[in-house]
């Protein structure tokens, strides 16, 4: 499927894994799925791509927007987990979705992921399917999040101008040939004086 061609909307995903074959799995289903992918081989240099190693980000954030983040739990020196809760701890980027996959279908695992914020929770190997409904979902999230800010700077608008509420139209309040006019007060008339017949 042309990804150009077939009009959907681009998301930039970062995908993280120790697996040299694992990241080349989940890079190519992202792929397939229109997404655009970065991947990095740990949780440090995940950090250290979204500058949150606390040394400037050797590519601007704000230039390659991160929609994703899709991350393996077991990884030596920084574990998923961990890069969750460093996300989500992060003022500027806790908002990103961060999705956990792992070969081992550990409940205890699975939900303290969850419970820390993690999108999702995908058992490997993962599916196209899995991609494609997680796509779906951020988008329509996108989509969802765009008309709340929207809504928003509305309701600021209105608060904070004014001038950009209707004022009323001054042929109402002048124009008195459209408005009935009040009833004319006619001044009280004499009764003609009873004249007596004298004889």
């Amino acid at each position: 499927m042309d990804c150009l061609s077939s009009g959907s909307q681009e998301l930039h995903v970062l995908a993280v894994d120790d697996s040299h074959v694992d990241r080349k799995v989940i890079e190519k289903l992202l792929k397939i799925s229109c997404c655009r992918v970065t991947a990095v081989e740990s949780g440090r240099r995940a950090l250290q791509y979204l500058g949150l190693d606390g040394e400037k980000s050797s590519v601007g954030f704000d230039d390659l927007k991160v929609n994703l983040i899709m991350t393996d739990y077991s990884m030596p020196g920084m574990t998923g987990y961990e890069l969750l809760k460093k996300i989500k701890e992060s003022s500027t980027l806790r908002e990103i979705p961060v999705v956990i996959m792992s070969s081992e279908n550990i409940l205890t695992r699975i939900d303290r992921c969850l419970e820390e914020g993690a999108e999702d929770f995908l058992l490997k190997p993962v599916k196209l399917s899995d991609v494609k409904r997680l796509k779906d979902s951020v988008l329509r999230e996108q989509v969802e999040e765009n008309v709340k800010r929207k809504s928003r700077k509305r309701k600021l608008q209105d608060a904070y101008m004014p001038s950009s509420s209707p004022s009323l139209p001054t042929t109402l309040a002048f124009d008195q040939s459209s408005s009935p006019s009040p009833p004319s007060i006619q001044p009280p008339t004499k009764r003609p004086r009873l004249q007596r017949n004298v004889d």
